[in-house]
């Protein structure tokens, strides 16, 4: 196959690896017998995606990634997942430590590798399941698993933001993977995931995003946690105007562009059921500008409403003074609820060619703006916190 990579990279927080910005979901590799995960995997590597999820415990599909690595697993950053188990013929979350050890055994064994990128503690999305998680051994024993080189990071996945936000705050996890999409970033935390996509959640108007997730986002940010993004297109739902919980549809290169503006976000993990579906993602790499914007369609959205939230599009440019509105915004968000700027903020906004305190209060900007945003506001905050 013929290798056209076009592939952009970024650091997965503060774990060193760059990743590329595309990664693969798990979800196709049982297709067709497993036949398509070799399919999956070449295609792949010939557009530079070097990431990709493992949650599901079928051995089957496990030993076919297994025999699909063969040969190139340096090519490949692999995010699997401990405490996701086979038994009985069927999928099994545990929190019971020897099963975990187990199944983890068996999981390196069929994927025929001695170690893990990633070692994802899989689906907690209780508060009561993270406490058990670092209370009955499990953590201690993905520490074990780090310390002797089995897994080179610890993960946690999670759908819901407050039990996100307090692993993350534990200093423990390193990356996060998080179902990141516009109409489930305006849910509250709930530990039923379910509440994500149902109906009734979305029957009303809904306005701006929630902010346990945006504290979530910003708190990755600032303490180095890289996001690996699940569910960008709401399990397919989003694309599809019939079933998109914003009574519009969205396509891929909108969605997958809306996930990479989050902050903290590295890949979004394509769950691609097909070549076909895998070489759209891939495709985001070569789209044009008109065709990542999100804030036109966001604009047309029945049921929901993002009237004065920055949501990092970028219309507001070109900035006069060649301000990144943006990054200036982002970098504000990220410092405007600490005590102190954290000096890894700081940094990164001096590195900024132009700072707030450059604006002219022109106001071009805000005319620009899809969403109302009192972006002179925002300059003038942003000098008056980072002093320029």
């Amino acid at each position: 196959m013929e290798i056209t990579n076009n592939m952009n990279y970024r650091e997965l927080g503060n774990t060193g690896l760059k990743v590329s910005e595309i990664g693969m979901g798990c979800e196709g590799f049982a297709e067709n017998d497993c036949n398509m995960t070799k399919t999956l995997f070449d295609i792949a590597e010939a557009h530079g995606v070097n990431y990709f999820d493992l949650y599901t415990s079928n051995p089957d599909v496990r030993r076919a990634v297994g025999d699909a690595m063969q040969g190139r697993r340096e090519k490949f950053i692999v995010q699997s997942h401990i405490c996701s188990v086979w038994q009985d013929g069927q999928y099994k979350r545990t929190r019971k430590l020897d099963e975990v050890q187990e199944g983890f055994e068996e999981m390196m064994k069929l994927l025929q590798t001695d170690y893990l990128d990633v070692g994802m503690i899989h689906y907690c999305d209780a508060l009561s399941d993270w406490e058990d998680i670092e209370n009955n051994g499990i953590l201690a024993y993905a520490k074990e698993l780090k310390a002797s080189g089995r897994i080179r990071h610890i993960g946690l996945s999670s759908h819901n933001p407050q039990v996100a936000l307090k692993s993350v705050e534990s200093g423990a996890i390193e990356v996060l993977m998080f179902s990141v999409n516009p109409c489930y970033d305006l849910q509250p935390a709930s530990e039923d995931v379910e509440e994500l996509w149902a109906a009734k959640n979305y029957a009303g108007t809904l306005t701006n995003m929630d902010p346990d997730r945006e504290k979530l986002y910003e708190t990755c940010q600032r303490l180095g946690v890289g996001i690996t993004v699940m569910k960008a297109f709401g399990g397919g739902d989003l694309l599809d105007a019939k079933l998109s919980p914003a009574g519009a549809a969205l396509t891929v290169n909108q969605c997958i562009h809306y996930a990479l503006s989050r902050p903290a976000v590295s890949v979004v993990l394509a769950g691609a059921h097909s070549p076909e579906q895998l070489l759209n993602a891939v495709a985001y790499e070569k789209a044009t500008e008109e065709e990542k914007d999100y804030a036109s369609a966001f604009k047309s959205f029945p049921r929901i409403n993002w009237t004065g939230h920055c949501m990092y599009c970028s219309h507001c440019a070109p900035c006069p003074q060649k301000i990144d509105v943006a990054y200036v915004t982002k970098f504000l968000n990220l410092a405007i609820h600490q005590a102190k700027v954290p000096e890894t903020v700081r940094e990164h906004y001096a590195s900024l060619a132009h700072h707030a305190g450059e604006c002219l209060k022109c106001g071009v900007c805000e005319i620009r703006c899809p969403f109302g945003v009192k972006i002179r506001d925002n300059m003038e905050k942003a000098k008056e916190i980072f002093g320029y």
